[in-house]
């Protein structure tokens, strides 16, 4: 995935990872993840906290939320992608990991490519209408 610029200081994409949406530089935290758990509704946590317990910058946090908050299609693709792989393997079924593993569901690489194709253009058009 080509090195995309973005207007937050402290987050970039991980060329590593499937996922699309932003992660804190440097690290393999996701934006997200700072975000779920600053907007939690059992226990919310300050930007301090969260910063503390990362043992991140105070800003790296701000910009995290900053991100989230715009709705961005990157995490909204990528939590497509990943139940529609759940969904194909079965894994949504409760008794998933008591079945026989030789039991479970494997994809092929044509099946996953073809559900990252799919989900990829659910999203072109939105991705299209923002410019991004």
């Amino acid at each position: 995935m080509a090195n995309v610029s973005t207007p937050y200081k402290f987050l970039e994409r991980n060329p590593k990872s499937n996922y699309k949406q932003l992660f804190v530089k440097g690290t393999r935290i996701m934006a997200r993840s700072l975000y779920g758990q600053y907007m939690s509704e059992e226990e919310p946590r300050t930007v301090e906290q969260i910063a503390e317990d990362y043992n991140l910058p105070v800003e790296a946090v701000r910009d995290a939320i900053a991100y989230c908050d715009t709705d961005p299609i990157d995490i909204r693709e990528d939590f497509a992608r990943e139940e529609a792989i759940i969904e194909a393997t079965g894994m949504n079924d409760p008794n998933y990991y008591k079945k026989d593993p030789s039991q479970r569901k494997i994809l092929s690489p044509q099946e996953y490519a073809r559900i990252i194709r799919e989900v990829e253009e659910r999203f072109a058009k939105e991705r299209a209408e923002r410019g991004g």
